[in-house]
């Protein structure tokens, strides 16, 4: 009797577990080549959507993965401009790269992708932003860098979990950043459509 009692009860647990599991996600990020983007993050207060991922390479080297978090699904960049709430790039760094080569990247990437009148009236931002990442001496790989506009704060930056320096404000700066990978001129074509999730 207690033997058949044992074995209804290991069936019961078995039959448990099996729901259990097949009620879970399959997966709960996404994979870009060995580095993980959650499907949701929290930012400001708001839960944001992974809009797309892929991999930043520069001919054949692997140099960083980027994920893009909205709070709804875009694909293009003039919808994601006129957005409201928080937004989120998250970098992940597949290779060391120096200050001067991440900042002299980003401000190719900015004048690439915005007119003369455009930088002008983001110059003081733009300036700021660089004495920012002018204090870190340097990418490595591994690191993890946020780079989230905040409503009502600004752009902030988080390196690894930790703020670099002060909210940069106008929204207008931080869509100058957006551009540098969902520009007419970004700097990863390939990049582009994965962020806006053009791609499988």
């Amino acid at each position: 009797m207690n033997i058949h009692k044992n074995i209804g009860l290991r069936s019961l647990m078995a039959s448990i577990l099996l729901t259990t599991a097949v009620a879970l996600p399959a997966s709960a990020a996404i994979d870009v080549n060995g580095y993980k983007f959650d499907d949701t993050v929290k930012v400001a207060g708001k839960d944001l959507k992974l809009n797309g991922a892929g991999m930043r390479t520069k001919i054949i080297i692997k140099v960083y993965a980027a994920g893009l978090y909205l709070l709804d699904k875009k694909t293009t960049m003039a919808d994601i401009a006129a957005t409201e709430g928080p937004r989120r790039v998250t970098l992940v760094m597949a290779r060391d790269v120096s200050s001067d080569s991440f900042g002299g990247a980003f401000m190719e990437g900015l004048n690439d992708n915005t007119s003369v009148a455009e930088r002008n009236a983001v110059a003081a931002q733009v300036t700021k932003f660089g004495e920012m990442f002018a204090m870190v001496p340097g990418l490595k790989k591994g690191d993890v860098l946020h780079i989230d506009w905040l409503p009502g704060v600004g752009t902030q930056c988080e390196l690894n979990g930790k703020k670099l320096g002060e909210a940069v404000p106008d929204v207008a700066f931080y869509n100058a950043i957006l551009r540098i990978w969902l520009g007419e001129k970004p700097v990863d074509r390939s990049l582009k459509p994965a962020l806006l999730g053009k791609t499988s």
